[in-house]
């Protein structure tokens, strides 16, 4: 006895939470299966949401007919619809190389292993870090799960506390740069620095970095 695959395409929605739960409503019957996308763009959302739509559906497929050939129609769901663009390969390389520069330009520490060298709490050792990075006073690049800290941000002569100075940098670029991009800033030259890098600056002359700092967020707000 055979099969006939499963076409019949599988509702899905995508949106805010009161926009999905207004769709939702229009539901009669079946099972919900549903994903938060955090910090995903209305683009992004709608691009899983069809790759995501036709996995539902291949693996029905598959669960029906158990066939080879459905198996490998899931296989192949699972890679790009498209093939990258020449521009986008080169986009995406140009972006590793950034972040294996920084990650290679700079010691970054765990929230514990600042802990242990600044002598905080070892029941927690995160706390304090989070403390810091919600108010500022230092920022971290996310990597595998983790968040890591910049050695260079700790201040030897006060216990490795973050240079009070780091706090007044990071408020000039608010919310323009996140933590890879604040960490390249900070690793790369700069001529307002006479070419020296604010990362070397930092603990010497903070108002230097301060001052290039306040230059940098005055260019990307004219830009």
């Amino acid at each position: 006895m055979e099969f006939e695959p499963i076409s019949a395409p599988i509702p899905t929605f995508t949106g805010g939470l009161k926009e999905v739960r207004d769709q939702l409503d229009n539901v009669k019957d079946g099972q919900v299966l549903a994903f938060v996308l955090d910090g995903a763009s209305e683009s992004e959302a709608k691009a899983i949401e069809q790759v995501i739509s036709r996995i539902i559906r291949l693996t029905q497929n598959t669960l029906t007919t158990r066939s080879n050939e459905t198996l490998s129609s899931l296989v192949e769901t699972l890679l790009p619809k498209d093939m990258p663009s020449p521009a986008l390969l080169k986009e995406a390389r140009m972006m590793l190389r950034a972040k294996e520069a920084v990650l290679n330009g700079a010691d970054w520490l765990t929230a514990a292993q600042v802990a242990s060298i600044a002598g905080l709490s070892e029941k927690n050792p995160s706390a304090q870090l989070h403390k810091w990075k919600r108010d500022g006073a230092i920022f971290a690049i996310r990597r595998n799960g983790l968040d890591y800290f910049p050695g260079y941000a700790l201040d030897a002569a006060n216990e490795y506390r973050p240079h009070r100075a780091l706090k007044q940098v990071l408020a000039q670029f608010g919310d323009a740069k996140d933590g890879w991009g604040l960490a390249y800033w900070f690793q790369s030259v700069n001529s307002f620095l006479g070419g020296q890098r604010p990362m070397d600056v930092l603990a010497k002359n903070p108002d230097a970095v301060l001052a290039a700092a306040a230059d940098e967020a005055m260019g990307i707000a004219h830009a």
